[in-house]
């Protein structure tokens, strides 16, 4: 009996029909890239200061001097979300009065901003914040829309690898396109905050829902050398070069809507794909529908020019490709015993901490010093050599050491930054970058890490429950960049505190490299430092006798 890789062998690995579907999907994930991190500009909050009506019947001296000062890092700038009492104000200048030298401002009652903000336009026209006032006391507003559209890629992933599986690859990966491309053209239509976040959590479940769909098909058609670039380089570069669009989009359109309309103009050009990305021909043999995957296969090997054989699937093997019933797991599998409990703990923490960071230090790029807009191409740009990277080392070297070196290398310099002199700016964006660079290779090294680390049984249970993890984490991500309203540091050295941990934490873990992947609860590895059990002989037979395998999901 053959199994399906067998069967299409005759295709070989890398013909023009594999390179079409490789970057045809790859390419399809670029708008997850911009519309991942929108937030950053969408959401961006600029510069403020309460608005002094002009019909307030004040000297220019007292208007100069209306808004107290706050210590903000070490200096004196004017207060975001207070001003002098403008009914006292408008007294003192009707009398003459100096402001500073007649009267003591500092003695002087204060309000809140009843007339509104002032926004500069340095940097943004417009965004969310300017347009709803989303600063002072609705300032938590603006983290909470980010969130909440994790929110939507956490209940994303939870429906797109069931709606895939019982409705096709390819129609769910066009159809959660439609979904993220269509409401990103409706909130450019919000009237309101709540109609913009309601929209945002529907974009971000087409968002997530749209990557995964086209990594599954991806790994589905590709031969199995192939997979592995795909699923390590491809998706995750071409999603840093969609990220690296956006900063140049937002730098030359800085009106909220206007960029929103923008951002859909990709997704809108992927429509043609329809006619050139086939179905997952494994998807149509599960679905017993044997000649519709011929049909996908003959098409290929025209366009490798090679000769098909007569005949693809013989009667036998039509019968015996069918998926056979497989035996229930649940999730309370994954903490069985002691040592798969440790495991599982473990990965839930690691993958919720390491996304955290990335997303935290993504979404915190427009409160570094310079230009937002570089800061934020850097951040992207970092992406692309941080998995080339972390696809080189898990050729060659042991899992958990590369994971938890990385992850010391980024936590580490984050920590750093707060010893940098605030006028060495070029010195702490450099840091952030490498501690970007690090999270993001770890990050990228999870799913490789955690696959090997379960049985077969429940593999792909132990992968979704823990890459749910990280959409906690990215869900918490922004209210650590809202740290940096109180110092503008803190958010780095929480994070950097974090990262260490959890990389001493990775030091425990099970070795996977060199081992086969296990079949069974009994051939998982044990967690270094607990005695939880003695080793079967199968076990060490295999330590005895490694297989270097790598897997992709």
């Amino acid at each position: 009996m053959r199994d399906y890789d067998e069967v299409i062998a005759f295709l070989g690995e890398w013909g023009p029909f594999q390179r079409l579907i490789f970057f045809l999907l790859s390419a399809s994930i670029i708008p997850n890239g911009f519309n991942g991190m929108s937030a950053v500009f969408l959401a961006g909050i600029p510069e403020h200061r309460c608005r002094v009506p002009d019909s307030a019947n004040l000297s220019g001296a007292w208007r100069n001097h209306s808004i107290p000062l706050q210590l903000q890092d070490g200096q004196e700038v004017p207060h975001s979300c207070r001003r002098y009492r403008l009914a006292t104000l408008t007294n003192f200048s009707a009398l003459g009065l100096v402001p500073g030298r007649d009267v003591n401002l500092t003695q002087l009652e204060q309000e809140n901003c009843l007339d509104g903000w002032e926004f500069s336009q340095d940097v943004y026209v417009s965004t969310i914040v300017t347009e709803w006032n989303l600063v002072c006391e609705d300032d938590w507003k603006t983290p909470l829309t980010t969130s909440l559209f994790f929110v939507g890629v956490l209940l994303g992933s939870f429906v797109s690898g069931q709606l895939s599986d019982r409705f096709g690859r390819k129609s769910i990966l066009f159809t959660t396109m439609a979904v993220q491309t269509g409401f990103s053209f409706l909130q450019i239509f919000s009237t309101n905050w709540e109609m913009f976040t309601v929209l945002f959590v529907i974009v971000g479940m087409g968002q997530i829902s749209n990557y995964v769909v086209a990594f599954i098909l991806g790994t589905e058609i590709l031969g199995k050398s192939v997979r592995i670039i795909f699923s390590a380089l491809g998706v995750c570069t071409f999603f840093a070069i969609g990220y690296m669009l956006l900063p140049l989009f937002a730098y030359f359109i800085r009106d909220w809507r206007m960029l929103l309309l923008a951002l859909t103009v990709p997704g809108v050009l992927c429509v043609p794909l329809w006619w050139f990305i086939p179905e997952s021909p494994r998807w149509l043999i599960s679905q017993g529908r044997f000649k519709e995957a011929e049909d996908i296969i003959k098409k290929a090997a025209k366009m490798n020019s090679i000769t098909t054989p007569e005949v693809i699937f013989d009667s036998m093997e039509s019968q015996e490709l069918k998926p056979l019933k497989q035996q229930k797991v649940f999730i309370l599998d994954l903490f069985r015993t002691w040592n798969i409990a440790i495991i599982t703990i473990m990965s839930l923490l690691l993958w919720m901490l390491t996304s955290v960071g990335y997303f935290a230090l993504s979404l915190s790029t427009p409160n570094l010093h310079g230009d937002a807009y570089v800061n934020c191409f850097l951040s992207a740009l970092i992406e692309i050599p941080a998995y080339i990277t972390a696809w080189l080392l898990l050729r060659s070297l042991p899992r958990r050491y590369i994971i938890a070196g990385v992850l010391f290398m980024g936590g580490g310099v984050l920590l750093l930054i707060q010893v940098v002199p605030e006028d060495y700016y070029i010195l702490s964006i450099g840091l952030v970058m490498l501690g970007k660079f690090g999270i993001t290779s770890a990050f990228s090294m999870l799913y490789v890490f955690t696959a090997e680390l379960y049985p077969t049984l429940v593999r792909n249970m132990a992968v979704g429950i823990t890459s749910m993890a990280s959409r906690v984490g990215s869900i918490i991500a922004p209210y650590f960049v809202y740290l940096g309203a109180y110092n503008r540091v803190l958010p780095y050295i929480v994070m950097g505190s974090l990262t260490i941990l959890i990389g001493i934490v990775t030091l425990f873990f099970p070795e996977s490299f060199g081992t086969t992947l296990p079949e069974t609860f009994e051939q998982m590895q044990k967690v270094k430092g607990f005695r939880l059990g003695k080793k079967t002989r199968e076990s060490m037979e295999t330590e005895e006798n490694p297989k270097v395998l790598i897997t992709a999901f």
